[in-house]
């Protein structure tokens, strides 16, 4: 059976093992970047992208003997050898890795990079919602593959505002970002500087970037557990804060995605997005507050926790919930009154995703009523747990809180305990 030799580049000429490789193939896919390697080689070309055109010419020249894919650096790190692997199978497949673009980058910046995170904003449309900064923060060194859209002049941009948002002049000022240009090429460079000065230049499309963070205080290296805020560490109003147990058993009803995109209605302080924050830390979080002092609340803590996947939505549910992206998980802490709970619930069961969640705190039972009835009419598996706070410490009287019912809708099997 004839096989592909997927071969890794990262110079600027193909070495004579590469060359031999390729004499013995009938077919090489390629970029218009790789062209000037392939000077004075007699094969065969396509293009390696689209994928849907390149798929049947190599099968085509399967039939008739090995083909070859030329790629940059290590395929099998962020590059075609996974979907060449999806679509041809492992057994048709031959890898010859070259040092990666993240090696190659981080040689440059001498930097050791066991520890390091790595991101890839290739191909995606996060640039414009400032996404794509948001999971930049999740990091204190992060190291980024960009393209066009999300270009290191872009996301540095991006992140000013994000930070300038919540007044961060901390992070804004200890962020600083260097740049690899057009790696192994005559034109490469590395470019270094903070935020604005990385603003202010134009890259080309082929660089990696870095950015490092001054670490925080307990933002990469937290003494506050994932899971666990209590109230006194998150700033809120005259006590309207979903209280510590409360909050934890609604995290619990989430069932939060690793990634995906969950709304809080009626955020108030914040509080059960900034634990779902450090949960999750790759979930999109869009946090709607009509109040402006509790929008406030939400910027203070999402600086101080530095949980910048939140996305403040200043507006009152469900007018403004059109402009948010489809939600995985739908948390409703407070909805301004049955008749609006409804058309809140009707419009987010519209937008859900499959296999979504919904789950709704409700104080009052007109509350409760409202939520079981309309997501039972919606469709939805529908449970509810009433929860009677009673908080004891010795010495002190015991502290007696309003009773709060935990009401979940989904769409899935239920299994018994």
């Amino acid at each position: 059976m004839s096989h592909i030799e997927l071969i890794g580049v990262c110079a600027n000429r193909l070495s004579s093992e590469q060359q031999d490789l390729l004499a013995d193939c009938i077919l090489v896919a390629h970029s218009r970047r790789q062209e000037p390697l392939l000077a004075g080689i007699v094969i065969k070309r396509v293009a390696v992208t689209p994928l849907t055109a390149l798929y049947p010419a190599l099968e085509q020249g399967l039939a008739k003997g090995k083909v070859a894919v030329l790629a940059s650096g290590d395929p099998l790190f962020f590059g075609i050898g996974r979907n060449l692997l999806a679509h041809f199978g492992p057994e048709r497949l031959r890898v010859h890795p070259a040092v990666s673009a993240m090696q190659l980058a981080c040689a440059r910046f001498k930097l050791p990079w066991d520890d390091l995170s790595i991101l890839s904003l290739h191909g995606r449309n996060e640039a414009a919602s400032g996404r794509a900064a948001a999971r930049l923060l999740c990091h204190q060194r992060v190291l980024c593959f960009t393209d066009q859209l999300n270009s290191p002049d872009r996301l540095a941009q991006s992140l000013i505002q994000l930070l300038e948002r919540c007044g961060d002049s901390r992070r804004l000022d200890g962020i600083r970002i260097q740049v690899a240009e057009n790696l192994g090429l005559p034109e490469e460079r590395i470019i270094s500087g903070s935020l604005a000065e990385i603003a202010a230049i134009r890259f080309a499309p082929l660089n990696m970037m870095l950015l490092e963070q001054a670490e925080a205080d307990d933002t990469f290296a937290p003494a506050l557990p994932a899971l666990g805020l209590v109230e006194q560490e998150i700033r809120h109003s005259r006590g309207l804060i979903t209280k510590d147990e409360i909050r934890a058993a609604s995290l619990h009803r989430l069932r939060l995605p690793r990634q995906g995109v969950l709304w809080d209605i009626g955020g108030g302080s914040g509080s059960v997005s900034l634990e779902a924050a450090r949960i999750a830390p790759e979930l999109a979080i869009y946090t709607v507050e009509k109040k402006p002092e509790e929008q406030e609340n939400i910027r203070h803590n999402v600086k101080t926790f530095g949980a910048y996947s939140i996305q403040l939505i200043a507006g009152e549910a469900p007018e403004i919930l059109v402009e948010l992206p489809a939600p995985d998980r739908v948390f409703i802490g407070g909805s301004g009154g049955s008749k609006r709970l409804e058309a809140i619930l009707h419009a987010a069961a519209a937008r859900l995703q499959p296999g979504g969640r919904i789950v709704v705190n409700a104080v009052l039972a007109e509350t409760r009523a409202t939520a079981v009835s309309t997501l039972s009419a919606l469709g939805f598996q529908v449970t509810s747990s009433t929860l009677a706070l009673v908080r004891e410490q010795a010495g002190s009287a015991p502290q007696h809180f309003n009773p709060i019912t935990i009401v979940t809708g989904s769409h899935e099997h239920q299994h018994a305990s």
